[in-house]
């Protein structure tokens, strides 16, 4: 059995992303917060013929990874694949020079420290697994390169937190599969687009199995695929 855990998957991209790989064949641990939301969401994965299971995950709480690890390793043994998807926008969040600091710091704890906890608590499973595949939903938001570039069409989004929280994600990504290079895992990032989803008030202008499509692909890569890279489905992403 090949198994993978998808955070924040009750909606939006992790959704669509849970199903995707489900369709491909492995047991999906849908990852989220609210049981009764999580529960919903596979439940209605389950009714398409997909072998996905609810795993209570919250982001916040540190704990709450350690016991998501113990419940895959008591169905699965092993964890073939994770998808850090789940990551927060804060009201408050913005500039440098105006942005809330309690809303910056919660941004940066959610969607940094609070993904940093979870790789940390499911990488013993990982690495039981034969080759194993973490991927790091990130954004072009998170680019230095892009946003120090005036020219680029999301320049002026300048959000002290999200941008930071990303950023810092994919130095997590280029870190851990330093530390991994001697092992048949990869660890990629990924930059979905600007997607149809909750968290921008559904002003993206993809559908969510667009924005699911690179976070699968790196899922689900063969053993020549590359590790330690950021990319979008047009290719590679400027650091």
């Amino acid at each position: 059995m090949k198994t993978a855990l998808v955070t924040g998957g009750n909606k939006g991209i992790g959704f669509e992303v849970a199903r995707q790989l489900g369709a491909a064949g492995l047991t999906v641990f849908l990852g989220a917060r609210n049981p009764k939301l999580g529960e919903e969401a596979a439940a209605k994965l389950r009714g398409e013929g997909l072998d996905v299971r609810f795993v209570a995950l919250d982001l916040d709480r540190v704990e709450s990874a350690a016991a998501a690890a113990v419940a895959i390793e008591k169905i699965g043994g092993k964890l073939d694949v994770l998808v850090n998807n789940a990551g927060i926008i804060e009201p408050g969040d913005g500039p440098p020079s105006t942005a809330n600091l309690t809303a910056a710091r919660r941004v940066m704890e959610i969607n940094y420290f609070g993904t940093l906890a979870v790789t940390q608590a499911l990488l013993p499973l990982l690495r039981k697994a034969p080759a194993a595949r973490i991927v790091n939903v990130s954004s072009g938001l998170g680019s230095i390169a892009l946003n120090g570039d005036p020219a680029w069409s999301f320049a002026s989004v300048k959000l002290a937190g999200y941008n930071a929280s990303k950023a810092a994600l994919n130095m997590m990504t280029v870190q851990l599969a330093y530390e991994l290079r001697d092992t048949a895992i990869k660890v990629n990032a990924a930059d979905p687009g600007f997607t149809d989803t909750d968290m921008n008030g559904h002003k993206g202008t993809q559908t969510v199995a667009e924005g699911a499509a690179e976070p699968v692909r790196l899922a689900l890569l063969p053993a020549d695929g590359p590790t330690g890279g950021y990319f979008d489905s047009a290719g590679p992403q400027p650091w």
